[in-house]
């Protein structure tokens, strides 16, 4: 969670539409008012909101996982569970 939080603050303080908020009673990061990112969600590490076919390439390739509470698929969330400072950097500024 200290990565997330430390990424969020530079992700913060590139783009002033970034801010944090909440969700699924939690701290999010949010853009315009839309969800944008969370960290550790039921130990699912990243999580955060992307196209649907670049969801389905980070899966593909084993780096993401599909992002299912409750079992539904969100087919624009892509769960990335490994802290990586850099993938998770690259992904939010991605995901902006």
């Amino acid at each position: 969670m200290r990565l997330f939080w430390s990424l969020a603050a530079t992700l913060m303080s590139e783009h002033a539409a970034v801010v944090e908020g909440t969700i699924m009673n939690g701290r999010c990061l949010r853009l315009g008012g839309k969800f944008l990112a969370l960290v550790d969600y039921r130990r699912s590490g990243l999580v955060v909101k992307l196209s649907k076919d670049r969801v389905e390439a980070l899966v593909a390739s084993g780096v993401g996982r599909p992002f299912a509470p409750a079992g539904r698929i969100f087919k624009d969330w892509v769960s990335v569970p490994t802290p990586d400072r850099r993938r998770w950097l690259s992904l939010l500024r991605e995901a902006v």
